[in-house]
Formats: C-alpha cells, structure tokens, sequence
C-alpha cells in the first residue's frame, strides 16, 4: 500500500488510521531518513491507542513507553550497533507482548523481528509531502 500525505497533520491522520486497525503484538519497522516523519506517524498511532501523552523521538532515552488502550513501545535504534545491542535492551518482552512495538531506524535490526512485522517506510519529497510505503500488512484497509 501507498500513500501521499502533504502536511504532517495529514501524516499524523494517517498514522491514527493505521492504529485504528493494530492489534496486540503488532510490530511495525519505521524506515526513513532524518526528519521523514516517523515520528510524526508514531503520534497519530498513538492518538489512536487512547495515549494522551506527548510522544517525542526516543532517540536519546532508546525505549519510550506509553499507556492507552494497549502499550505502545517507541524504539529508536540509530545509535546502536546492531541485532545483538537491540536483543541486549530486553526488547522480547515488548515485541512478543500484549502492545504495540514502534522501531525507528528498523534497518539495522531488521533480522531479530518477527516474519509478521510490518514496515513502513517513509521517504520525504522536494514539495513538502511524504510518500509512505506500508509492507507486510495484514490488518484490513486503512
């Protein structure tokens, strides 16, 4: 599936669509440059969880945790080295548990995921918008 948003309003009401669907246990990989607006989607799925807490690039804490309807896991794995640091965070419990984990920079620990993971990969454009690319979905229609 593709899709075009042109304002990060649109790409946040994206991103509650896809939350409206996901169900415990879902993971989804984040893949994009610098400022592609993965963190952007990452507000509207949590809007859609019930979470009324600020959500914020977890880039320097590593794992961020928030409560709603289910727990959503916001990880950012730039800084780290690979699978083995990623596996070392304790990271199982999250993935194979009764929320919704979120990956950052997915790219560099694509091989400790779930075959199930969904990916997600946004790629901002000259004019502002965003493409955004979702693989491996499984939830119905956005």
């Amino acid at each position: 599936m593709t899709f075009t948003t042109n304002s990060p309003e649109e790409t946040i009401a994206l991103g509650v669509r896809i939350g409206n669907k996901l169900k415990k246990g879902d993971v989804i990989a984040m893949q994009g440059t610098l400022a592609a607006g993965k963190t952007t989607i990452t507000k509207g799925i949590a809007q859609a969880l019930g979470i009324i807490d600020t959500i914020t690039s977890p880039t320097f804490c590593l794992i961020s945790e928030y409560y709603g309807k289910m727990p959503l896991y916001h990880m950012d794995v730039y800084r780290l080295e690979g699978g083995e640091d990623f596996v070392n965070l304790g990271t199982d419990d999250m993935i194979y548990g009764d929320g919704v984990s979120i990956i950052e920079w997915s790219e560099k620990i694509m091989e400790e995921l779930p075959s199930r993971t969904i990916i997600l990969r946004l790629t901002p454009k000259d004019d502002g918008s965003r493409l955004i690319e979702i693989e491996n979905w499984n939830n119905g229609d956005i």
